[in-house]
Formats: C-alpha cells, structure tokens, sequence
C-alpha cells in the first residue's frame, strides 16, 4: 500500500519526550524557586511602600509556604489516583493567574492573599515533580535526575537575589511577580506536548478529607501563634493558646491518619526508619535554610548596602548550591546516599557556625566565605537524601513518596520561619535597644547583626540533630546489608 501524506491533524499530534518533560518540571522549580528568592530581597522594601511591621510581612512568604504545606499530601495523593500530568498542568495555570494577580495587588492583604492562592499552584506542581521524574527517569540515572532539581532549585534561588534587586530599582517592586507569566507560559507549553499520560498504578484509591483539613489547622495556628508572639511579646497569651490548639491538631491528625481506611498520609511508611529518618534531617535542613529571609534586614538595616549590592551577596549561597547538587546526585547514583548526605550535613554545620561569628562590620569577602559552606553542604545532602526516600517508595506511593520529600522541605520552611523570626526577635529585644514590639528597621546595626549571628548558632545545634539521625540511618542500612535484608 503506498505511503499517503499525512493530513494536518495527524501532524499536529504531540511528540513526547521523557527529557523534555522532565524539563517543563524543571522549569516550573525554577520559577517557584525564583519567586521565593526575589520577594525575600524584597522585603524590606515591602514594609516601607506597604506601610507594615516585621511581623505581618513575614505573611508574604509564609502564606505561600503554609498553603504549600497544607496542601502537598492531599495533592500527592491525588497523584497517586488520577493522571500526574494533568494535575501537573493545572497547577501550573493556577500559579500563572496567581502571579499575575501578585504583581497587581493593591495592598499588602491582598499580596498575603494572592500569594495563598499561588501556593495553591504551587503545591499542586512541587507535590509531584519528584514523582514525575521518578516514574520517567531510568532507575540507573534517576538519582542524577533528582540532583537537576536540586541544580535547578539553586539556580534559581542564585538568580532571584541580583534580579531581585535590578527589577525593584528599574520597574518596582511588581515586576518580581509579572516576571513568572513569561516563565510559566513555556512551562505549560513544554509539560502539554512532551509529557506522556501519567496514569495511576492502582486504582481505587480515596481522599482523606479530614486529616488535610485537621493538619492545615494545626500548621496554620502554629504560624500564627509563632508571628504573634513577635508583635505582641512571648508571654502573649492568644500566641501561646494558638501553640497549644497546633499541638492538639498534632495529635488528632495522628488520631485520625490510625483510623482512617485510606488516610492522607500512610503511616506504616513510617515503619521503615530508612524513610523516616531522612525526612527528619531534610526538616531540619530546611529550617536552616529558612533564615534567608532575615539576611535582608542584616545587608540593608545593619550593614547599609544597596538593594543591588545585596542581591549580589545573597546569591553566593543558591550560587554553591547550584554547583554540588547535580555532582551529588550522580555521586550518590554511584557510592550510595548515605555518606553522601553526611557529608552535606557536616559541610552545612561548618557555614551555620561560621555565620554565627557575623557582625556589623564583616566585610563581603567575610560574609562570602562563611555561607558558601552553607550553601555547598545543602546542595550536597538535598539530592542524595531524596533518593534514599524516594528509592524505598512502592510503584503505587511514588506520589506519596514525592509528596514526603517536598512536604519535609516545605514543613521545615513553613515552621523554621515563624521559628527564626521568633529567636531574631527575642535576641534583638534582649539587647535592651528596642522596644518589646521591635520596629527592626530602626533597631541599632550592633543589635540587628547579633540577632542574626544569634539565630546561626540555634540553627547549628538543630543541625548536630540532624547528623544524628544521619548516622543511625547509615548504621541501620548497613546492618541490613550485612544481614542481606534490602535495604
């Protein structure tokens, strides 16, 4: 039969490609990443053009972050029942009307509120990136694929500080959000025609309504209850109350998890130290790397540098990230995860130590060699800890597994910036230079960068934890080893 011409229709069908999937995924990290790290540089400026306080301008970090937060198990588990890709997608429309809205926001509520509603799209993307990639990835290569996500993450939080502030002096401060639409849009162009069709691997599968909502509560009145010891003093008895109904939502979660036939979050996972044990330190990693967003008040209240000369300086870290995260995932790929994550942890230990010696007076080149041990010992845990996790999942939890890993990160983000704006806090009032309420743009240089260094030395204690429970997931998945057991 002779070969006919194929019509217009028969042309226009998509090709799908793994590689270029996996670079729409790509592409939607870099633009959450980048939004993130733009509005910390942009901050301080936020607080004179919107006229707030500390305590409130948090909100435009952690309303995205908590949303995030509240949102990545009930997401991943809807990977896990429906098609991956077509979440993905929806997810990523969401986060452009989102932007979009951000950068016409005409106060300060309604930027808290409409970047609530990006972390919506946020959530509906970050919770199964990892899944995505998995599932497409060839076993052999897969953690180096999960280590170009760490490269990208780094990437774009490199990028975000400097364009931050070039953006902020050239357009204002709107033009941080409108930046994502341009991004996003190639994004979705990329992710509807190469991604194959992601379907579920069983079927069946139902929401667990109640454990998202009960777990929602609980983070949300953490936040509050953390920001509102900030503004009101930390014997604020709506602040502590608020600390004590998330300790209650706490336990009914896990009440609620045990009973339920097919809950939210699977908690025989947690049976598997090998799992549970890399989720913790990737919690308390990320709590240390919530402290960027005091890094702003520090360049531009204490040392007086310009926007610009800021952004500069706080790209060193994501900059050393960007280097080490896709070298450590092929590493981990060839020598195991475990030593390589240990490394990262100790590398990390020595940069949070080191910025615990900052002052007013520490030059740039100070400032630069004590946080690129920062951002190297991140860049080379991130990678290699997510391959273990993901590398214990079943077939049918990858969602969940991918959900676990983002969900570590964003609950060490979503607690550990309440919890450093509380220590920056009551550091910089035990001065005795500031009021109760601190107005942190007018409190002396001296007492703002002890807060900071302060802050680095509470977070180097949360990180000796941290290598702790790396040391007990080696001991454990050598003991397997040695006994046969898969580990």
């Amino acid at each position: 039969m002779p070969n006919r011409p194929l019509g217009p229709a028969a042309r226009a069908v998509p090709t799908v490609s793994p590689a270029l999937a996996m670079l729409g995924v790509n592409l939607m990290v870099f633009m959450a990443t980048l939004d993130m790290s733009i509005v910390n540089v942009a901050l301080p400026t936020l607080v004179t053009v919107l006229g707030t306080d500390f305590a409130v301008i948090q909100w435009v970090i952690l309303s995205y972050v908590l949303v995030i937060a509240s949102l990545l198990l009930l997401v991943s588990r809807l990977g896990d029942m429906r098609d991956k890709k077509r979440i993905f997608a929806s997810g990523l429309v969401v986060f452009l009307i989102a932007s979009l809205c951000c950068g016409l926001a005409p106060s300060v509520a309604w930027l808290i509120a409409f970047r609530a509603a990006q972390g919506v799209g946020a959530a509906m993307t970050q919770a199964l990136g990892m899944a995505i990639v998995t599932q497409i990835a060839p076993p052999s290569s897969r953690g180096r694929a999960l280590g170009f996500i760490g490269g990208t993450v780094a990437m774009g939080l490199m990028i975000g500080p400097p364009l931050g502030g070039l953006l902020i002096g050239f357009f204002g401060w709107r033009s941080l959000f409108l930046l994502n639409v341009p991004v996003g849009i190639a994004a979705l162009w990329v992710v509807a025609r190469r991604m194959p069709a992601l379907p579920p691997v069983r079927a069946g599968e139902r929401f667990d309504v109640p454990g998202a909502l009960t777990a929602s509560l609980a983070l949300g009145a953490y936040c509050l209850g953390m920001t509102g010891l900030q503004r009101n003093g930390f014997g604020d008895p709506l602040g502590l109350g608020l600390l004590g109904l998330a300790g209650l939502g706490l336990a009914v979660f896990v009440a609620i998890e045990r009973r339920a036939a097919q809950p939210m979050l699977d908690l025989s996972l947690f049976q598997n130290p090998l799992v549970t044990l890399p989720l913790g330190m990737s919690v308390l990693v990320f709590i240390t790397g919530a402290s960027g967003f005091i890094m702003p008040f520090f360049f531009q209240s204490a040392q007086g540098r310009s926007v610009t000369e800021m952004g500069l300086l706080m790209m060193i870290l994501p900059a050393s990230m960007a280097v080490t995260a896709p070298v450590s995932g092929s590493l981990a790929d060839r020598f195991g995860s475990r030593g390589i994550s240990m490394l990262g942890l100790f590398v990390l230990l020595g940069g949070c130590l080191a910025l615990g010696t900052l002052t007013a007076r520490t030059p740039w080149w100070g400032y630069l060699l004590r946080t690129l041990p920062v951002g190297l010992g991140i860049g080379i845990f991130q990678a290699p800890n997510n391959s273990a996790i993901m590398g214990q999942m079943p077939s049918h939890r990858l969602g969940v597994g991918s959900g676990l890993a983002n969900y570590a990160r964003v609950f060490g983000q979503s607690t550990g910036l309440p919890l450093v704006g509380t220590i920056f806090s009551a550091l910089v009032v035990s001065s005795g230079q500031v009021g109760q309420r601190a107005d942190f743009t007018n409190a002396p240089p001296d007492a703002l960068a002890a807060g900071v260094a302060g802050v680095f030395r509470w977070l180097g204690a949360l990180l000796v934890v941290a290598i702790v429970l790396a040391i007990w997931a080696w001991r454990i998945e050598s003991k397997r080893q040695a006994a046969g057991t898969p580990s």
